[in-house]
């Protein structure tokens, strides 16, 4: 910027970048206090219900496959049986002995309190992200659960830090250590990999959720560019695929996964799923799909409908692989009627390398017409120029 100091320009680009980063945080940190305090008021509703007779409390488990559906068609994402099970559970792992709707109504004046004050006197009791109580909700040891959840607040851990800790049983190893002080001081330690920026808390899952927001986000320009290109590429081989979603989320416990993209095929009467690899096919990934195709065996497919079918697309420098995944079929003639009406394997590889190559020409194009570039500024002469 021409006649501006670099010397008094930098530290306010410093200083206002360190404001907006300390911004999204705390809007992370409200959003998920509120969240929190939301969830557990919600188990404390449904527990109050249940305890309102036997007759409630015989249909504890209809009536949260019922509240889940309700608010699952009312609100959307955020209310799976299993997340409703989760308000519950952390009622009654973390119970206040006293709520301000309690004192309240001791003071006769129960209509008066807003839900926005209630909220808060809730909120003010959990200083942890809700993600981090999903992740203690999993430790059955009550002990143990004290301990990670004063250890995360002592240390300021971040979720990923606390995990990494319930998964390494730090809790038990520091019970058999002879110096549980330098075990505390050694744990307390961050790593790398435990950091979370500011994007990433505001793109927590569980936040997404809860305010109703979309994450379509990729990971990189070029597996997006691929996986658009190979929805149009499916749709036209014919009319029998039918886009359902891109980016397609599904939680297996307290894990989030991605399908890249979920069609329908009508012919099949089927759901196909379609997982990217950037890298080279392992036998990870097909263990993976199979994952996916059981979730989606229960969870995505309707009645009448026939079971999922995989499709595995690895790019790998100068190869691609293609591999369907018929985990579950019934019989071996519905497998070869699928291999018969499903696209060529090798059709879609030799589609998939195709466009990849594209895609790096284009980009490399680009890169040689930026101002400054060390490639040149003029682009290549085909032969045919």
């Amino acid at each position: 910027m021409k006649g501006l100091p670099a010397k008094s320009y930098n530290p306010l680009l410093r200083d206002i970048a360190q404001l907006l980063e300390e911004a999204r945080r705390y809007a992370a940190r409200a959003v998920n206090a509120t969240l929190t305090a939301t969830y557990w008021e919600i188990g404390r509703r449904i527990v109050k219900f249940e305890q309102g007779g036997e007759s409630r409390a015989e249909y504890g488990e209809e009536l949260i496959e019922r509240l889940a559906a309700d608010l699952s068609a009312r609100y959307g994402r955020g209310f799976s049986v299993r997340n409703v099970w989760q308000m519950k559970a952390f009622y009654l792992a973390w119970p206040i002995a006293q709520t301000m709707s309690a004192q309240s109504k001791g003071r006769g004046i129960l209509q008066t309190v807003s839900a926005e004050s209630t909220l808060s006197s809730i909120a003010s009791r959990f200083p942890l992200p809700w993600s981090a109580y999903v992740q203690l909700l999993s430790v059955k040891n009550e002990n143990a659960r004290r301990f990670y959840e004063t250890e995360a607040l002592r240390g300021g851990w971040s979720v990923r830090q606390l995990e990494r800790q319930i998964n390494s049983q730090f809790y038990e190893r520091t019970a058999l250590s002879k110096n549980k002080a330098a075990m505390l001081i050694k744990g307390a330690r961050a790593k790398p990999e435990d950091r979370v920026s500011p994007e990433e808390e505001i793109k927590d899952p569980y936040v997404l959720e809860f305010l109703g927001l979309k994450d379509e986000y990729s990971e990189n320009e070029l597996e997006e560019a691929l996986i658009r290109h190979l929805e149009s590429f499916l749709l036209e081989l014919g009319r029998d695929f039918t886009f359902v979603a891109r980016q397609k989320r599904l939680r297996i416990g307290n894990e989030w996964y991605r399908v890249d993209l979920l069609f329908f095929h009508r012919s099949l009467r089927c759901l196909v799923l379609i997982d990217l690899k950037l890298g080279k096919f392992t036998h990870a990934d097909a263990g993976q799909m199979t994952l996916y195709l059981n979730y989606a065996r229960e969870n995505w497919t309707v009645e009448n409908e026939n079971p999922p079918v995989g499709l595995i697309l690895c790019a790998y420098k100068n190869t691609a692989v293609a591999k369907y995944s018929l985990e579950g079929l019934p019989n071996k003639v519905m497998a070869a009627e699928y291999r018969t009406t499903l696209p060529d394997e090798k059709l879609i590889a030799e589609e998939l390398e195709r466009t990849r190559r594209l895609l790096n020409e284009r980009k490399k194009v680009a890169l040689s017409l930026e101002p400054g570039s060390k490639r040149g500024k003029a682009m290549p002469k085909s032969k045919g120029q």
